[in-house]
């Protein structure tokens, strides 16, 4: 394993669909800690910090005792708040761990490392799982992911995608890459395409080798 493995959750508290939703109370705990300390469980990240551009996010945070960074209001996206946060440290590999996802599975958050730091060719890895409701597949709140006999990925996509069959994949909230790549990919200006459907630029990195899993 690299030295060091950095988990890095992306904060925001303007969420377009549900605007606080990382503060919001679960069980007396907000979904924010809920998900770094399942995120503190995982048996390969050597830290977990919280990056956020917003006092009242980083205010909980240190609350609970996370390690909290500031970083610029001006991202797109979470995995430029990511790459910024990677930038300014020494690790190797960092994950990009969803901050609203109250129930992230631990296990995931390393299967999701393992890729990146077994086979030197992959540098980003990304987690996939099946699509049971064929709702999905036209639901632009739900990324798509097409992936190549191989496994690589081809695209992401929000938008409805002809997809069938065992070709139908979700994309997951959980990815791993090289420090070295998190960054160029935040420095990706996103395609038309991405920009119509949500996604970060990071999609465009897939013209490097992708390792898809299984969730």
């Amino acid at each position: 394993m690299p030295r060091k493995i950095l988990g890095v959750i992306p904060a925001r508290f303007g969420s377009t669909r549900f605007p606080g939703k990382v503060l919001a109370l679960l069980s007396s705990k907000t979904v924010l800690q809920h998900v770094y300390e399942r995120a503190c469980q995982s048996r390969y990240l050597s830290s977990v910090v919280i990056a956020t551009d917003d006092q009242r996010v980083y205010a909980a945070a240190r609350g609970f005792g996370a390690l909290v960074r500031m970083t610029r209001a001006d991202h797109v996206s979470g995995t430029d708040r990511v790459a910024e946060v990677a930038s300014a440290d020494e690790a190797s590999v960092v994950v990009n761990i969803q901050g609203d996802e109250p129930l992230i599975d631990p296990a995931a958050i390393d299967a999701a490392i393992l890729p990146v730091v077994h086979d030197s060719g992959v540098v980003m890895a990304t987690l996939k799982k099946r699509i049971e409701d064929p709702r999905e597949i036209t639901d632009p709140n739900v990324v798509k992911v097409v992936a190549n006999q191989a496994g690589d990925a081809i695209t992401f996509r929000a938008a409805p995608f002809p997809m069938r069959g065992n070709t139908a994949a979700r994309g997951s909230n959980i990815s791993g890459f090289t420090c070295t790549s998190a960054i160029s990919c935040s420095r990706i200006r996103a395609c038309p395409w991405d920009r119509s459907s949500a996604l970060s630029a990071s999609s465009n990195c897939v013209r490097s080798k992708t390792a898809i899993r299984y969730g």
